[in-house]
């Protein structure tokens, strides 16, 4: 049985500019208040990039964003049995900094679906302003069966 609303190549994206706040609030969520991401002198001093950086996992949460955006056509309609849930992230790398100011577009790209286990799996990249990869990896999405409500 397919599932529905998904198909190999489907492609979505999710575009963002990585500002000073998007950091800042990053940092205090999470506690990272790595001098890569908080200390512009540090980073001119010691880093050969020479500016701040943004985190890794806030990379992460874009490619959560594009995940989410991926589905959101998809999980109010009334002829689904299954919804979509976040199984995982695989093989996520970090290629590239990106710098604040940088605009970074995550591409969401549906690469399998196994019908038997009830899942698909996406290929993401994340590429900056400049056409460069800065990041990739995989997401596993488990399509579960819903609850039957009876009136």
């Amino acid at each position: 049985m397919a599932i529905k609303g998904v198909e190999i190549g489907d492609e979505y994206r999710f575009a963002k500019t990585v500002g000073e706040v998007d950091v800042t609030l990053f940092a205090g969520l999470t506690g990272d208040f790595s001098d890569t991401h908080i200390n512009e002198q540090y980073m001119q001093e010691k880093s050969a990039i020479g500016r701040r950086i943004a985190h890794g996992a806030l990379l992460v949460g874009y490619m959560s964003t594009a995940s989410t955006i991926s589905i959101a056509h998809i999980i109010h309609r009334t002829d689904l049995d299954e919804f979509p849930v976040s199984a995982g992230y695989d093989k996520i790398r970090f290629i590239k900094p990106v710098l604040l100011g940088d605009t970074v577009t995550v591409i969401y790209r549906v690469a399998e679906i196994d019908e038997e286990k009830r899942r698909s799996t996406a290929d993401m990249e994340v590429i900056n302003q400049h056409g460069e990869v800065v990041a990739a990896g995989r997401h596993l999405m488990k399509w579960a069966k819903k609850l039957s409500t009876k009136d």
